[in-house]
């Protein structure tokens, strides 16, 4: 028998399938990793299995595979499909879309199964006989430890570890190490799974369901292989609920399921809920496990001793057999479009891997994608909605406060009166507020008042943060710090001014505002340690601080009953970015964020949460649509807007990128390479084709212009969506292949943001 397989080697050169002999003494199975000589040094190569044949056809002589790297396939059939799929659609090696099935460590043998130390009585042992050798003539111990570990040995009749043995006598190492060498016990050892869990949760029941969440239920319940569904739901409607219930038939049938998050902070709420219902059955997976842990859970799903995996979205690709179902919660977030290569797109994924496996796909959000809402809208996925709150809980009261109105009457604090009075009234009554600003540091710029000079990064073309807990300016793109000067270094003035709000500057003029608050802090400079998102968010439960003030972290996801009070202390942040969709994500941001206020029944009584954003453009439809948490007249505006402005998903965007040591080379680079883009586009098609589908091609610096030393230019190409988009894309893609020039960073379609 031969096998055909890819090696683990990222280069187009090598992408494709080599034959090797299958020794009779290896059972190699499609989907196994093996080890495999290559090359004219026959190296040895790690390797993907992807088929078995009796017969080879090829010139060369045949090599023999060494060993296979696991006892068991590391890849699933419809794996390996979806990989073959992810590499055509989105232009990458099948080697690199191989690698996305599994965890990093895998490969190189990085990290290995966790032995625990063991031991017990020793085979065909005469116990009596050995345990009388323990004692003295008088029938004493002749060492205490010695006969106890015995004696708990033999109740036991098994294995027991050292570490155990050791909590029930203290001290036993010596002793256990003199029993061995008597004979009387034998060390042994097992591989156990290292758990990213730090402690166990009790477990509970499905609540009785509203009437909206049954009939979502029921539907997703009832699917035909592969059908999608998008659950949209108010903040507070009870998606999650859904969820569990739509796994728990999952589970009943014999299957698994994948439930995806768009950030780490969520994890650890989502995580106790699931575990609660599903108990050990339940798994994890995000950036914030150990190499070890993350192993152990992906071997865990593997071995089917877990069904249910919970994580961001690389968990999309989680090894499990007959998979069921695969959710998407928060389905709007940008985070869920990979940014390395591969530069997937979660959901477009997921839809994939549910037609091969026939698993059903929920995409949920209160505030769903435009594009999303709009193909559910044209049938491509099924529409479920949740349009009330539980319990009878109302939505929050939104406000909106003009801070151009607040400057002008001399209030120069972060805080309007408005939203300054709701939290002294919220922390006087016992209550707890989050506050929200979409920036971290402590203000945005240092500028020189006398000359105008900005502290700019000496290697990005952006302007640093200033952080004052320590005295430094930031560049958060680079991770470049200096020290704060104490005059300017353009012209000597001494007075600098520093401009614009961050979480810092909030924190330190709230605890000015109410002396003695307690208040937490949860942003990227805080939660740096692996428990960070954990143990600021229990900390917070747990009532250990009035108010929560941070960024994008808790604009989502979270249910804390407490929290009655939501300020968003500057909801411009997002708005006027130069990205078509700008509007659209800070009507997203804001409906969210607004959402966590006021999502429990307080002794008895539903009690209304309150909401306060601060704006300079209070009469732009995001934040006025937001404030009257009306989606759907948002939605028909918008769309609107894109199909006049040919914006996507009535367009798509191309961008080819240069990144050089040399702004000339990279400027040239991008002029050449936008000549032979349209030159491409319009070979592609025919006359009128061309003239219809390419609307424009153009260059210039990216708008952060300089970053990490390297000046970054960028070609943009604008094509109208029709039935022959896929022909002008495939030309890019293949002039992308050809262009074999220093800098250029290759082709990405409908980039997630295009700094």
């Amino acid at each position: 028998m031969f096998a055909k397989l890819i090696v683990d080697i990222a280069n187009s050169n090598v992408d494709r399938l080599f034959t090797y002999r299958i020794p009779e003494e290896l059972d190699v199975r499609e989907g196994h990793r093996v080890l495999v000589p290559f090359g004219r040094g026959n190296k040895p190569v790690e390797a993907f299995v992807l088929e078995l044949c009796e017969e080879y056809d090829t010139g060369f002589q045949v090599k023999d595979i060494v060993r296979t790297m696991e006892p068991y396939t590391a890849l699933l059939p419809d794996q390996t499909e979806l990989a073959r799929w992810i590499a055509k659609v989105y232009h990458c090696t099948l080697c690199d879309a191989l690698r996305l099935m599994l965890p990093a460590q895998l490969r190189g043998s990085r990290v290995r199964e966790k032995t625990v130390r063991t031991v017990c009585i020793a085979e065909g042992l005469d116990k009596a006989s050995a345990r009388a050798s323990l004692l003295k003539k008088d029938g004493s111990a002749r060492s205490p430890k010695q006969l106890e570990i015995f004696d708990l040995l033999s109740r036991a009749d098994m294995a027991m570890s050292v570490s155990d043995l050791n909590a029930y006598v203290p001290g036993a190492s010596a002793a256990i190490a003199t029993l061995i060498k008597k004979g009387c016990i034998t060390e042994q050892g097992f591989v156990t799974f290292r758990s990213p869990f730090s402690a166990s949760v009790e477990r509970d029941s499905s609540p009785e369901l509203t009437e909206a969440q049954k009939t979502a239920v029921d539907a997703i319940n009832a699917r035909k292989p592969g059908e999608a569904f998008l659950l949209y739901g108010v903040t507070g409607s009870g998606k999650t609920e859904v969820y569990l219930n739509a796994i728990q038939k999952a589970l009943d049938d014999g299957g698994g399921a994948i439930v995806l998050v768009p950030e780490i902070s969520l994890t650890p709420q989502t995580t106790d809920r699931f575990r609660r219902r599903f108990g050990d059955t339940v798994a994890v997976m995000h950036s914030h496990l150990s190499a070890g842990e993350r192993y152990d859970e992906w071997r865990r799903l593997r071995l089917g001793k877990a069904r249910v995996v919970i994580g961001a979205r690389s968990a999309v690709f989680a090894p499990i057999e007959d998979l069921k179902l695969i959710i998407i919660d928060e389905e709007h977030e940008p985070s869920y479009r990979s940014e390395s290569n591969p530069e997937y797109t979660t959901d477009e994924v997921a839809i994939r891997r549910a037609r091969l496996t026939g698993a059903g796909l929920v995409l949920g959000s209160a505030t769903p994608k435009i594009v999303s809402f709009l193909r559910a809208r044209q049938g491509a996925y099924k529409l479920l909605e949740l349009r009330e709150r539980i319990n009878g809980i109302p939505m929050p009261d939104v406000e909106i406060v003009d801070m151009r109105s607040e400057f002008m009457a001399g209030n120069n604090s972060v805080f309007s009166r408005n939203l300054a009075e709701k939290i002294k009234a919220c922390v006087t009554h016992g209550e707890q507020a989050i506050l929200f600003l979409n920036r971290r540091g402590y203000s945005y710029h240092g500028e020189c008042r006398a000359c105008g000079f900005v502290f700019s990064c000496p290697h990005c073309d952006v302007a640093m943060t200033y952080h004052k807990f320590d005295g430094t300016l930031r560049c958060h793109y680079c991770g470049y710090t200096a020290r704060v000067p104490g005059v300017c270094p353009s012209c000597g003035s001494k007075y600098i001014k520093y401009s614009g709000i961050g979480t810092q500057q909030v924190e330190e003029q709230l605890k000015k505002l109410i002396p003695g608050v307690k208040c937490l802090r949860m942003d990227t400079d805080t939660t740096v340690g692996k428990t960070s998102h954990r143990d600021i968010l229990d900390a917070f439960s747990r009532r250990e601080a009035d108010v929560l003030i941070g960024t994008q972290m808790v604009a989502k996801g979270l249910d804390i009953p407490g929290v009655t009070l939501v300020g968003v202390v500057f909801a411009d942040a997002s708005l006027f970015h130069s990205d078509y969709r700008s509007s659209e994500r800070t009507f997203q941001l804001l409906t969210q964020v607004a959402g966590r206020a006021g999502r429990a029944v307080k002794e008895g009584e539903v009690k209304r949460g309150k909401v306060v954003i601060q704006t300079n453009a209070p009469n732009h439809r995001a934040v006025r649509l937001a404030a009257l948490h009306d989606y759907d007249a948002f939605f028909e505006l918008e769309v609107k807007d894109r199909l006049r402005t040919l914006f996507p998903p009535f367009a798509v965007f191309a961008r080819g990128l240069f990144v050089c040591r040399s702004e000339k080379q990279a400027a040239e680079a991008a002029e050449l390479f936008a000549a032979e883009a349209e030159k491409a586009v319009t070979g592609s098609l025919k006359g009128d084709e061309a003239e219809k589908e390419l609307l424009f091609v153009s260059h210039g610096p990216a708008p952060i212009r300089k970053r990490d030393d390297l000046y970054r230019y960028a070609v943009i190409i604008k094509l109208a969506r029709t039935k022959h988009t896929s022909k002008a894309v495939t030309a890019l893609w293949s002039l992308a292949d050809s262009y074999n020039v220093e800098g250029f960073r290759g082709v990405e379609i409908n980039p997630n943001d295009l700094l």
